[in-house]
């Protein structure tokens, strides 16, 4: 997701054991795996026989751990692909910036990477080419696998929400989940044995983190807006948050569960739970809080291990669960938010096989346990090793009931969600009560 929503990762300090050897084909073209030649994979000769130039916009800088493990495959690829050249432009995340304008001016940009909600909602799915085909194909990396058997089902299901039963038009890459994720240490000084599951239990949780010393959550200013969505989602759903978010006459506002919330969060910030740096924290100050020791709890996504690396360490012990059930909830904290950026192939790409051959050493088990070890984060390919960051993420990803958007639709109220965003920061900076919160969000709807 991620402007700010998007993974901005730093290494952790992991050192891999082995030299990467990406996921493809040897120099020899023979794929990594134990099948024999018979058994192989029928795209095995033809991608030896590919040709073209392929130009890939990545969303990541040269510099970081994932251009690294990026490298390797496409290095993998090249080799067993001589009659392909691949020129990659390390955009970072300012590729949000350019990329509509430069595929509207015509310049030659065959792959390209991000959230497919972002693509759909500023480039829209005719700007991209239907991938079906190729994902019901074998290729050199998925082990004898039609490549969409190859990728976790849950993920599957959510890449194809974003076409509308048109077809698939996006290939995860690299996923994320949203969850609360604390210190070990931490909770192990204040003598917590075990996450909460409700709100009382999450209280209670804070009570005693409190009394060892800590902040019991901190947040900042980049992921206000999950504090503040997920509490409203978790209450009422997503669908009520955006209607809620879009409300002109402020009626909606004046809904009790607008004001249980408000109190939650007053409760908060009354007994000390909340960072008394909150209302004043720009990102990354809330994370950094965690990462120093100074706060146990911040409700963030799963690249906060991997972008907080330099500050806490490779020995951090990282735990996760999910946000907690709330009085009254409609939603089971089952519920959460993750998928995956994604790539894309620009439909006037000329060699698209190619082009999907490439992604295939990029999306598969070796390339995604590398993107795990190197840059912690979650594979989208099934019974690939997940970082040692995230082993609490992994169960409540496979047990995930169902996929929130981000925040639950808070942004849905376009220009008005930074004014409740600022009067949110007020709510858990003690800035106003809770039935002031109320008052001042139902006169701000009207003004819309």
């Amino acid at each position: 997701m991620v402007t700010r929503k998007i993974i901005t990762a730093i290494a952790i300090g992991l050192v891999m054991l082995l030299t990467f050897t990406a996921c493809g084909s040897s120099s020899t073209g023979t794929p990594a795996s134990t099948q024999s030649p018979s058994t192989q994979p029928s795209s095995t000769d033809a991608a030896s026989k590919l040709s073209g130039d392929l130009t890939y916009w990545a969303m990541w800088n040269e510099t970081e751990p994932q251009a690294e493990v990026i490298k390797a495959a496409i290095d993998e690829f090249k080799t067993a692909n001589p009659g392909v050249t691949v020129k990659v432009q390390w955009n970072g995340r300012d590729i949000r910036k350019t990329l509509k304008a430069a595929l509207d001016s015509g310049q030659v940009i065959d792959i390209f990477e991000n959230d497919p909600g972002w693509i759909n909602k500023n480039l829209g799915l005719n700007y991209v080419l239907k991938l079906d085909d190729y994902l019901s194909k074998t290729y050199a990396t998925t082990d004898g696998k039609a490549f969409k058997d190859t990728i976790i089902p849950a993920l599957s299901t959510w890449i194809s929400s974003f076409s509308k039963d048109q077809g698939v038009y996006y290939v995860p890459n690299q996923a994320y989940s949203v969850g609360i994720f604390y210190g070990k240490d931490a909770f192990e000084k204040a003598k917590i044995d075990k996450a909460p599951q409700t709100w009382d239990e999450f209280l209670a949780v804070c009570d005693k983190l409190k009394a060892a010393g800590f902040a019991p959550i901190t947040v900042d200013d980049a992921y206000m807006e999950l504090l503040m969505g997920q509490y409203l989602g978790m209450e009422k759903g997503e669908a009520w948050v955006s209607q809620l978010m879009q409300d002109k006459t402020g009626e909606m506002w004046g809904d009790p569960a607008v004001l249980q919330f408000a109190k939650a969060y007053e409760e908060l910030y009354t007994k000390g739970y909340i960072s008394k740096n909150a209302g004043g924290n720009k990102y990354p100050a809330g994370q950094q809080e965690l990462g120093l020791g100074k706060a146990a709890m911040y409700l963030n996504g799963s690249w906060l291990p991997n972008e907080i690396a330099s500050t806490t360490g490779p020995d951090f012990k990282w735990g996760a669960f999910s946000f907690p059930n709330v009085p009254n909830g409609t939603e089971a904290n089952t519920a959460m938010t993750f998928g995956a950026n994604s790539y894309a192939i620009s439909k006037n790409c000329k060699s698209p096989d190619a082009a999907f051959e490439l992604i295939s050493y990029i999306v598969c088990k070796k390339t995604q346990g590398a993107f795990s070890d190197k840059a912690a984060s979650m594979p989208v390919t099934l019974d690939t090793n997940w970082p040692a960051a995230l082993a609490d993420v992994k169960p409540l990803f496979e047990g995930a009931s169902k996929n929130l958007a981000w925040a639950c639709n808070l942004g849905d109220g376009g220009d008005f969600t930074p004014i409740a965003l600022a009067e949110f920061t007020k709510l858990v900076s003690g800035g106003v009560t809770a039935d002031k919160f109320v008052s001042d969000m139902k006169a701000a709807a009207k003004r819309k």
